[in-house]
């Protein structure tokens, strides 16, 4: 099959999050399947032209009532020969941000910019003279594709192009101002019937949802999740309503990069038969964080985005059984790896100083995040809500004993330890509190001094886990096939 990736962003490129590394692995898995796979998305400023090869000719586009007119450029996805297509428009994406900065965090052009990359989808088919046999359209930047092939672009050499939408985060969905819809190139009549419509707003995501064949999320769970009000951030309806097109394929991970065995970012190398040799990475981690170089003492790391979604108010505020209460009740020691909300980022540098065995980085290392996760005996992860989620599968994999609450991809990964035959592969908690965050790392805790058999068969578990992108990349493929027949 012929398959183009509409995108805003993918690896090495351009990253915000979990979106960027999805995209760019399952393309290449799908391309190891046989199929021809393109990523299209926006050159943006700090993707540098002169690394790229010029597609000559300008491409004109024609969203709303205007012609634009925009350069292409191309190059190979690294690892692999799948080409990526950047469209180059300078006012809409030669800037710092995919889609705000700090001071403005939303562009209030942004349904202009990305119904500029929907539009060129079509348009840069035609320039290279390609024809998929399935737009695959991420999240809400890239919703329009989806939404045009419904409304207007099903005929003639797209009569046959069939529509999949991936939620990544349902959170996101790309909601503006009504006077801001013609941008999108489609009439006022479609306004409602495409599902535009959001309380006298437009909604990317919603119209996505309306329009597009088939619909995926990132794991089984939360396919199920979002159905529920609770997770769908009102549009739990419209999915309930779609159930039967709606799939949750659990997101891979990338084992060229994540893998114990071969990663560079270490330094010491082990396996699942020679779990042993974690214990340097261990050390290493205490020297590195400054903490007492003490083999004994378990290691709880954290990995995150401080944000509401990532539990951090239960887990830095000032309630009982939060950080500060762990470390100064539990002979434990904590690392923390992680930038975002300003008052977490304070409580960090607070605790840093005044508790021993805690350490944080504020921002992001990638050897850092590498180290951590080799390093720790746990790794602690306790969202509120989690389409996905990479590091609890990372910390399987490196035989460190994640400790998740029971959502999205989080359920799907994780199995609850069972302290009296010894099964599972993690710790699971069922209410996001600080008092449940407290009891479940105590509980970990109990079982690191008085279960050592139990913790290292949980390890042992956990490193044999398959989490290849191959498997996941199968699943696309029957859903891409359900549309052909």
């Amino acid at each position: 099959m012929k398959i183009l990736m509409v995108t805003s962003e993918a690896v090495p490129y351009a990253k915000t999050g979990g979106l960027a590394d999805a995209v760019s692995a399952l393309s290449i898995a799908l391309e190891k399947l046989g199929h021809d796979v393109r990523i299209i998305m926006p050159r943006y400023y700090r993707i540098d032209r002169s690394k790229l090869e010029h597609i000559p000719g300008p491409m004109g586009v024609h969203p709303g009532y205007q012609e634009i007119w925009t350069g292409v450029y191309t190059t190979k996805l690294p690892g692999s020969t799948i080409p990526v297509y950047f469209i180059d428009h300078e006012h809409s994406f030669g800037r710092d941000g995919i889609y705000g900065v700090p001071g403005e965090t939303d562009f209030n052009d942004n349904p202009q910019r990305f119904s500029l990359l929907g539009h060129a989808a079509f348009q840069l088919c035609r320039k290279i003279q390609w024809y998929p046999d399935i737009m695959h359209c991420h999240d809400w930047a890239a919703a329009l594709p989806a939404i045009l092939l419904k409304c207007t672009h099903r005929q003639g050499e797209f009569a046959r192009t069939a529509s999949v939408f991936t939620i990544h985060n349902i959170g996101y969905q790309g909601v503006y101002g009504k006077h801001l819809y013609p941008y999108t190139g489609l009439g006022w009549d479609q306004f409602y019937s495409a599902g535009f419509e959001d309380w006298d707003r437009m909604n990317f995501l919603k119209a996505a949802l309306v329009c597009a064949d088939k619909l995926t999320t990132v794991s089984p769970t939360y396919a199920k999740e979002v159905q529920r009000p609770e997770f769908g951030f009102r549009m739990d309806g419209i999915l309930r309503y779609r159930s039967a097109d709606l799939f949750g394929i659990l997101n891979g991970v990338d084992t060229t990069i994540w893998n114990p065995e071969t990663d560079t970012y270490i330094p010491q190398k082990y396996s699942v038969k020679t779990l042993e040799k974690k214990k340097k990475n261990k050390a290493e981690l205490q020297k590195k964080m400054g903490l007492k170089i003490d083999p004994d003492v378990p290691v709880f790391g954290i990995i995150t985005r401080l944000a509401d979604q990532k539990g951090v108010s239960e887990l830095f505020g000032p309630a009982y059984g939060s950080a500060f209460k762990m470390c100064s009740d539990i002979h434990m020691q904590m690392v923390v790896l992680g930038s975002g909300e300003k008052w977490c980022e304070d409580e960090l540098v607070s605790l840093n100083r005044s508790l021993p065995n805690f350490s944080a980085y504020i921002g992001y290392d990638e050897g850092l995040s590498h180290l951590i996760e080799a390093g720790s005996d746990f790794f602690l992860m306790p969202s509120r809500y989690e389409p996905c989620g990479l590091n609890q599968m990372y910390s399987l994999l490196y035989g460190t004993l994640p400790i998740v609450r029971k959502t999205g991809g989080l359920a799907d990964t994780v199995e609850n330890y069972d302290e009296k035959t010894g099964a599972g592969t993690g710790f699971v908690l069922e209410n996001l509190t600080p008092q449940s965050i407290y009891d479940t790392v105590g509980w970990a805790t109990y079982a690191w001094y008085n279960k050592k058999e139990h913790i290292q068969k949980m390890q042992e578990r956990g490193m044999k886990q398959q989490f290849g992108w191959e498997v996941s990349a199968k699943k696309y493929e029957d859903v891409y096939k359900s549309i052909q027949t």
